[in-house]
């Protein structure tokens, strides 16, 4: 029996380390790896059982071809060559007739490491197919961030020590950072405060000392609010402000109106409350915000980045260890060249962009119709907005599906061609971390059962069985991996020698912490205002919706993430069906009480839920969390049929969270 260093492949800001158990045939043990640099050992308790799904008797471990209608779920066993060939021939009869920009890759978030995940763009991009524009998650909160801090890093979540002061501002952690809670645990132990603001504060309340419950969408009217107390009381850092930022006279001239009594009537939060917030933060010398992503899940939702993010330094508080903001990229330099894998280069063509939030609009487009979709790590069924009219397109009789993947999953119901993927246990790769300074590798540890290929190798099939006779397409993982470290750390001179051989031979290892006071701008400097985005001064726009009376919140579950693990019966059978969290007064209002199977509606569907009624949840708002698939919904349909799939007003990303509802007994 030996034990193995590996890393967790899935969308979480950590990329934490494991060790697993393994006589070279199957995994037996999965725990964290204390010697990994961010997680000291701590992981979720969905990856402490991480061999239950590497090893389910519910794997797919054949290629299947379809025998049933789209969507009943019924195949047939065939074999590789049958599978490649048929997919191949398909594909080439699209292109000759419809050209390649009637073939669409979708992927996102199932697996995250940098080979895999990006081994597709090579074969598409050489085919000339569309590009997908992978804006699924959090690319406003990216690009509200970026508009004013440029590529400046973050704050690392293990710089938060030394904070003195937090406001915890969107974010389950307890979901999405379990690393960090320690620390959070630890400061309040040291009399330091932890404020929350959430629509929905269930998950994080008993780590907080404060709960504000705040109305979906108005995140920006609080921060200009608190800003505007800020500058009424000459609490901001003036001398910081002037020589450190551009606009800043600018924008302090339009905080005049924004007062918390206005500021409270847009997001249910008192006057006083706000004021108080604003006093606090401004007293604290190195405060930290850390901030989720729903909140930038919003039509608004870039603003109410860009404001919060000006909020964060308002107070001079980056000059301080542990001061400023967390929760985006905290490194200002990337260590690993995606291109080496992505290929661009192998374009010759204009790509047709599709974006995925629009995945469902673009197979039902009948002037440029889709006519093959390729579905890898991703299972757009269940996450991508408007299920109606995604499952639409999947039915169409004139479209060819394929899906790589390792369980029946929703989508894979209204496949063609189904592929057998692999575990990342079963795969070498190099994984970067989008929530803390570490890079890491892993090496494959077992075979894969059965006939179930990689991204990688499955990729090299298809890319040979079309004709295309580039050397890329005859390396094998071995020799990619090495190829990509080599090519991406040559010359890296803030990685030592020794972490080089660490990433050569499967581990983890730390990279400096960016300098926060090192602006990465064009000019050098804070741009509080931006000449280069349309809203030029930052203000606060409202969040846009449909005329219904309640606001439907997507928040994480600490059971599953995403639609991930939905195969682990112990998990999905625990958590039972689909539910929706709705404060007491909203459902008084309509006569539902607690555990009352409802339907909740828009225009674009309707939901079966059962109630949780729980005054954890903001007046005016109903929340659904996490990801669920079919077996458990009430009506056949699942939360993302209510989300329209309208773009975010920068960083192309979802709005899930702007959509309106109401909800009526069942």
């Amino acid at each position: 029996m030996q034990i193995k260093k590996t890393i967790c492949p899935y969308d979480c800001p950590t990329s934490c380390g494991l060790l697993v158990e393994t006589d070279g045939k199957k995994i037996f043990k999965v725990t964290g790896d204390e010697n990994h640099p961010a997680t000291n050992g701590l992981i979720c308790k969905k990856m402490r059982k991480y061999e239950k799904s590497i090893h389910s008797q519910d794997r797919i471990l054949t290629p299947l071809k379809r025998i049933g209608k789209k969507g009943e779920g019924r195949f047939k066993p065939i074999t590789w060559d049958e599978a490649v060939e048929e997919i191949t021939i398909k594909w080439k009869k699209i292109i000759k007739e419809q050209g390649p920009s009637a073939i669409l890759p979708v992927y996102y978030s199932g697996v995250m490491s940098v080979i895999q995940r990006n081994c597709g763009d090579a074969l598409f991009n050489k085919m000339g197919a569309c590009s997908l524009v992978k804006t699924l998650c959090s690319s406003a909160k990216g690009a509200g961030y970026n508009s004013v801090m440029g590529t400046t890093g973050a704050l690392d979540p293990r710089e938060l020590k030394d904070s003195d002061y937090y406001i915890v501002w969107g974010s389950n952690m307890k979901a999405t950072r379990i690393q960090t809670m320690p620390e959070l645990i630890n400061a309040r132990k040291q009399g330091k405060k932890v404020v929350l603001i959430e629509v929905y504060s269930k998950p994080m309340e008993k780590y907080c000392d404060q709960v504000v419950l705040i109305k979906p969408g108005t995140d920006g009217a609080v921060a200009r609010a608190m800003m505007n107390v800020m500058v009424e009381e000459n609490l901001q850092d003036e001398e910081f402000l002037l020589e450190n930022t551009i606009g800043y006279k600018d924008f302090k001239e339009t905080l005049t109106n924004y007062t918390p009594e206005w500021a409270e009537k847009i997001t249910g939060i008192s006057k006083e409350t706000i004021t108080n917030l604003a006093r606090e933060y401004a007293k604290a010398k190195a405060p930290a915000i850390i901030l989720g992503s729903g909140n930038s899940r919003y039509t608004n939702g870039g603003m109410t980045v860009r404001l919060i993010t000006i909020l964060s330094i308002f107070t001079g508080a980056i000059k301080y260890s542990g001061g400023g903001l967390c929760g985006t990229s905290p490194s200002s330099q990337s260590y690993i060249d995606k291109n080496v894998i992505a290929r661009n280069d192998f374009r010759t063509n204009k790509a047709r962009m599709v974006n995925i939030n629009q995945v469902s609009s673009a197979l039902n487009d009948e002037i440029n119709p889709i006519k093959s979709i390729f579905v890898y790590a991703s299972n757009p069924v269940c996450s991508i907005s408007n299920q109606n009219k995604m499952i639409k397109g999947l039915l169409r009789d004139d479209l060819f599906t394929v899906v790589h993947e390792r369980f029946m999953t929703d989508t894979a119901k209204y496949a063609d061609i189904v592929l057998p993927a692999t575990f990342s246990v079963e795969q070498t790769d190099v994984y970067t971390s989008y929530g803390y300074c570490t890079l890491a590798t892993a090496k494959k540890i077992i075979n894969p059962p059965g006939e179930c290929k990689s991204d990688w190798d499955m990729f090299r099939l298809l890319a040979k069985s079309m004709g295309y006779q580039d050397d890329y397409f005859d390396k094998t993982e071995e020799e990619i991996f090495e190829e990509l470290l080599e090519k991406s750390l040559k010359d890296v001179k803030t990685i030592s020698e020794e972490d080089k051989a660490i990433l050569k031979q499967g581990g983890s290892i730390s990279t400096p912490f960016a300098n926060h006071m090192d602006i990465k701008t064009k000019s050098g400097k804070i741009q509080i205002t931006n000449d280069e985005m349309e809203e030029r001064i930052p203000r606060y726009i409202e969040n846009s919706s449909q005329d219904y009376p309640l606001n439907l919140v997507a928040v994480p579950s600490c059971e599953t993430l995403n639609s991930i693990f939905l195969e682990r019966k112990d998990i999905v059978e625990k958590r039972g069906k689909v539910t929706l969290k709705v404060n007491p007064k909203d459902a008084k209002s309509r006569n539902i009480e607690d555990r009352d199977e409802i339907i909740c509606f828009n225009d674009l569907g309707e939901v079966g839920f059962i109630v949780e009624v729980t005054d954890t949840v903001a007046q005016g708002a109903v929340v659904a969390e996490g990801v669920y698939n079919m077996d458990f919904s009430i009506n056949g349909r699942l939360v993302n049929a209510l989300h329209d799939d309208r773009l975010s007003d920068i960083g192309e990303a979802t709005t899930l969270n702007s959509n309106t509802v109401d909800i009526k007994k069942a």
